[in-house]
């Protein structure tokens, strides 16, 4: 008598990339380990997408904001006024801390992918490296998860996974793209020496300077 295992019981090979599973629900995620040390830039994650039907690229996906942030100008291209904005007495803040009223609150449909999810963005007068910021409450609204590092953005849409590659030209489109955009920019964390008299800071990238005056 002979008896068989299944497949799924059969040892990894040594080819075998490793991977990170993540399940959310009824279909789960593979996170494969970036190659070719990949992962060691500092780029932002950008999404294209539609905003009422109309095409909106340098949408930054930020985990650090809880909000989502538009620029007055923007809300202006897409063929609103201010009779459509709501008011609001929400107060944010910067990095220093110092406050500022935020214009009002416009309610738009935000397509990304496949997907569309009614979507409530705060508008403000200044202009950011992006034409529209999506923060926490459109990340966990949206039932996904974003990796700066893959450059993409895994969502749900019922019981299907879909994945999101980033904007990749949003960089090309910038007036003053910041350096750690570029593709020379790499991550300070991670270096074995780290016994640097200084850290120069370029036009394209970052990088630590040792005692002996040559970039790592």
């Amino acid at each position: 008598m002979v008896f068989f295992l299944p497949e799924e019981f059969r040892s990894p090979t040594a080819t075998e990339q490793p991977t990170a599973q993540l399940s959310l629900g009824s279909a789960a995620i593979i996170f494969e380990k970036p190659a070719d040390k990949k992962y060691r830039h500092l780029r932002l994650l950008y999404d294209k997408g539609f905003i009422n039907g109309k095409p909106i690229t340098r949408m930054m996906v930020d985990t650090g904001a809880a909000i989502n942030i538009m620029p007055y100008s923007l809300c202006r291209k897409i063929g609103r006024s201010d009779e459509d904005l709501i008011k609001t007495n929400l107060m944010l803040n910067d990095y220093k801390g110092d406050p500022s009223q935020a214009r009002d609150v416009l309610n738009v449909e935000l397509t990304v992918g496949s997907k569309m999810v009614n979507t409530s963005f705060f508008v403000i007068d200044s202009q950011g490296p992006y034409l529209a910021l999506l923060g926490r409450d459109w990340i966990h609204a949206n039932c996904c998860v974003p990796s700066t590092m893959h450059q993409c953005l895994i969502q749900w849409n019922g019981d299907e996974v879909e994945v999101v590659h980033a904007d990749e030209t949003c960089d090309i489109s910038m007036a003053e793209a910041y350096f750690w955009a570029s593709s020379e920019a790499e991550c300070l964390t991670g270096h074995k020496d780290q016994d640097w008299d200084f850290v120069e800071v370029t036009k394209i990238r970052v990088s630590p300077v040792p005692a002996t005056g040559i970039s790592v």
